[in-house]
């Protein structure tokens, strides 16, 4: 099975660089999208697109217009759907949301960034915070869980170009980085590092300065599992050659 998490900055945008070529091409049985700032009611031949590639669909959209919101596409059909996580300013940004199928759940997931000031970046800590709480009652209930998205957060400094400059920037900071590392720790594999542990492997670039063509660039998209999923993870690989969006899609392959 083939599951894919892609941020990709914009659905519409996304689906004028040939998105949906791509996706057919990758024959994906499930794909995460992250920032899709789009409302279904906003999209309909786009959900035309979809629904003729065989994917089941669920949106859960930020109530601003144009921001956030996460979707998940699946061929095979969720016994459940869960649309957001409880916490009311979260789910207005529409962050979270969940399918479960007969043997795992999976989680599209967009943490909120911190880059544009401090306010927001104390949102970020709100929702580490809030997510360590939340996923620790919902490991209970679906131990076989898949939390998929963007992170906004670097774990390591072999997962961006320049630790030492960026070593005050949000997304890198050791608080942050602290928390990622407590968040495997209490349970969880990031699996692409289960397969690599090699440096140099980033799912985002700037758009600044050429970033990507120089691959100067940070791993902030992850596939994080529950441990008891570890024996079905058969492989992860980022597709950085996937250009529509600042982001590039990570695909994970489980039994």
């Amino acid at each position: 099975m083939k599951i894919i998490s892609y941020n990709v900055n914009g659905i519409r945008a996304a689906s004028t660089k040939n998105f949906f070529g791509w996706l057919q091409a990758t024959d994906a049985d499930m794909v995460c999208l992250q920032e899709v700032k789009a409302m279904p009611s906003q999209i309909p031949e786009i959900i035309a697109l979809i629904e003729q590639l065989g994917y089941h669909h669920f949106w859960f959209p930020a109530e601003k217009k144009g921001y956030s919101g996460v979707a998940i596409l699946t061929r095979v059909k969720p016994n459940h759907v869960e649309y957001g996580c409880g916490e009311e300013w979260i789910d207005r940004e529409g962050r979270i949301l969940r399918a479960d199928f007969d043997d795992f759940s999976l989680m599209s997931l967009y943490m909120p960034s911190g880059s544009s000031g401090d306010e927001r970046q104390v949102k970020k800590y709100e929702f580490m915070a809030f997510f360590d709480v939340y996923i620790n009652h919902l490991r209970k209930e679906k131990p076989n869980l898949i939390v998929s998205g963007d992170y906004n957060i670097c774990h390591t400094s072999i997962d961006i170009h320049n630790p030492k400059s960026n070593a005050n920037s949000s997304g890198f900071l050791p608080q942050e980085r602290e928390w990622m590392q407590l968040f495997l720790d209490n349970g969880f594999i990031d699996a692409f590092r289960h397969f690599n542990k090699d440096p140099h492997h980033y799912t985002w670039w700037s758009y600044r300065a050429g970033s990507r063509g120089k691959n100067l660039g940070w791993r902030i998209d992850y596939h994080l599992t529950t441990r008891p999923m570890e024996s079905r993870l058969r492989n992860v690989r980022i597709l950085p050659d996937a250009i529509h969006s600042d982001h590039c899609p990570v695909l994970l392959e489980i039994d």
